[in-house]
């Protein structure tokens, strides 16, 4: 294979697509060549934004939305009360009365109710949405930062992870690659290796099978990172083995 050929392996190379043979020739080339070098950082940070966009996220016009259905959606009349019943009705008929008053009660807490969660539910969703944007726009500052370096490693069957470093920005992403999804319960964790004492990184999506994360807390000080499978909510300190282990790329 010649340098001229090396040159047009950057697309193949930034979706983990290369063969062991030709993923080690094209690494010891870009290391010599800064052009090839750019373009897979740049190849790189499109992939991830466009697996981020296959997220469906609620969009910032629901809370309005929903609070304009609300001032739409007819509510329940108020039902007409019976008449209180002559004393000479005795003790049923006032039963009946007050049973009657507690059930139109009981009709408009529940009305009231509903529109709360509603308000809540739009307020949580547009917070969702805000979250998950900031962390896409962080996400590609990563991977498109100038002084992003990467490193590759395969894991178990067939599925490979890399995980991306901007020291000026003190940021990591890590990108997976067709990785099993966790038993039911579980979780895959990240952690920070620093210097033999795990550090953690973030929780991963257990639905998704391919995604970038960004890693959550400081690089500085990090020699490596780490993957475990932890119980659902994740764990303050690992509890298995790992399923990967990285070192960071200078």
């Amino acid at each position: 294979m010649t340098t001229a050929d090396l040159h047009t392996l950057t697309g193949a190379y930034a979706l983990h697509a290369l063969a062991d043979d030709e993923r080690d020739r094209f690494e010891r080339h870009a290391a010599d060549c800064a052009d090839c070098a750019r373009e897979v950082r740049e190849l790189s940070a499109t992939a991830a934004r466009l697996g981020l966009a296959v997220t469906a996220s609620p969009g910032p016009a629901l809370k309005d939305q929903v609070m304009r259905r609300i001032t739409t959606v007819r509510q329940e009349s108020p039902r007409a009360l019976p008449r209180p019943a002559p004393l000479t009705l005795g003790i049923r008929g006032r039963r009946a009365g007050r049973w009657a008053l507690a059930a139109a009660l009981a009709a408009a807490a529940s009305l009231g109710g509903t529109a709360v969660w509603q308000h809540e539910r739009a307020q949580d969703a547009q917070a969702q949405a805000r979250q998950a944007e900031r962390r896409a726009d962080q996400v590609a500052a990563v991977l498109a930062a100038p002084d992003a370096t990467s490193r590759t490693a395969k894991l178990a069957d067939g599925a490979s992870g890399t995980v991306v470093v901007s020291r000026s920005r003190d940021q990591a992403v890590f990108v997976a690659s067709k990785m099993a999804k966790p038993p039911g319960g579980k979780v895959y964790q990240l952690w920070f290796d620093d210097a033999g004492t795990m550090r953690s990184a973030g929780l991963m999506d257990p639905g998704r099978t391919t995604e970038a994360v960004l890693l959550e807390g400081s690089v500085d000080g990090a020699s490596g990172m780490g993957i475990t499978v932890e119980p659902a909510g994740g764990s303050p300190r690992p509890t298995s083995a790992p399923v990967a282990l990285l070192g960071l790329p200078v």
